[in-house]
């Protein structure tokens, strides 16, 4: 690693308020903007519609930093995960998850994750940092421009490794990136942030952005949230709710709350009744997720059986 800044922390403003420092044409910066991130460009080098001698001063005022992909792996579920090395060697995974015929990129905001709930392997090696922006959209990148799958994906979930609303301002700048005509170019209604539900930043993201809200939520009362989330001590179920009803959704999309199922813990038709009960009056919808085994954890997935009980009270009550 440098000093010099990199460029792909910088959003369209930011590049051009740099490229004006230097005595240069402010439209330089989306030219810029246009070869990393649509044309996937690795150095200044290669922009040939920029004089050799503004690469040259480029070069040495800034650098185009780029992850590193370590390995990819593809699982039984045709999802594939890539593995990505940061600058400072830390280690941080995306998954590429297909669709009819489209791919979904899982992004990762941070390096680990303060959460600390329950169910989750993540939560098991702790915290280390934040993500920067550059880290954050360049996942995408290298998956667009490295990976056979890259061409063909078009949407976006912050829901890999960390909590995106812990890790604010950058996640907000990432995304004002990604939406910019001269960055990824992808519109809010193509990304969905995960959040595991804290309220007062759900209520500013609501202001700040237009992007898709999913909830981790995974149980229907606080007692057995604050057993499986601690962060619900904090933000309750009620709070929310609260905060749900604040963001702004168009008419077409609902907020989705995201559900384990965890047998014998979660997974009741009782529960079920429980989620009707609390959410019967906001505008949503479940995502069902069945618990993903793993060494260690004291949790199992449910049966076929459970699940399908389950849903169908959700589906009675027009979820």
């Amino acid at each position: 690693m440098t000093d010099k800044p990199n460029i792909k922390d910088m959003t369209l403003d930011e590049i051009e308020t740099f490229v004006v420092g230097l005595g240069k044409e402010r439209f330089r910066a989306r030219q810029i903007m246009k070869w990393i991130y649509q044309q996937g460009a690795c150095s200044f080098a290669e922009m040939t519609n920029l004089s050799k001698e503004f690469r040259a001063d480029m070069e040495k005022r800034a650098r185009i930093g780029n992850l590193e992909i370590v390995r990819t792996q593809s699982s039984e579920d045709t999802t594939k995960k890539i593995l990505f090395r940061l600058e400072d060697g830390l280690l941080i995974e995306s998954v590429l998850i297909p669709g009819a015929s489209h791919w979904t990129l899982c992004l990762s905001t941070q390096a680990g994750c303060k959460m600390g709930c329950a169910f989750c392997f993540t939560a098991k090696s702790g915290f280390t940092r934040n993500l920067r922006p550059s880290e954050i959209v360049d996942q995408i990148v290298q998956a667009k421009f490295r990976t056979e799958e890259g061409p063909g994906i078009n949407n976006l979930v912050l829901m890999g490794m960390g909590e995106p609303l812990d890790n604010y301002d950058n996640v907000l700048k990432a995304i004002a990136i990604i939406n910019s005509d001269y960055g990824l170019a992808l519109t809010a209604r193509k990304i969905t942030l995960s959040t595991c539900g804290l309220a007062p930043a759900i209520e500013r993201l609501g202001q700040d952005s237009a992007v898709n809200l999913a909830v981790s939520l995974n149980a229907p009362d606080d007692r057995r949230r604050n057993e499986l989330m601690p962060i619900n001590r904090n933000y309750p179920i009620e709070a929310i709710i609260k905060a749900c009803k604040t963001y702004p959704m168009p008419k077409r999309r609902r907020i989705t709350f995201e559900y384990i199922l965890i047998a014998g813990v979660n997974d009741s038709p009782a529960d079920a009744k429980l989620l009707v009960r609390a959410f019967g009056n906001l505008r949503c919808k479940f995502n069902l997720i069945l618990f993903n085994e793993f060494p260690g954890s004291p949790f199992k997935a449910p049966t076929a059986r459970a699940v399908e009980a389950f849903q169908k009270v959700l589906v009675d009550h027009r979820f």
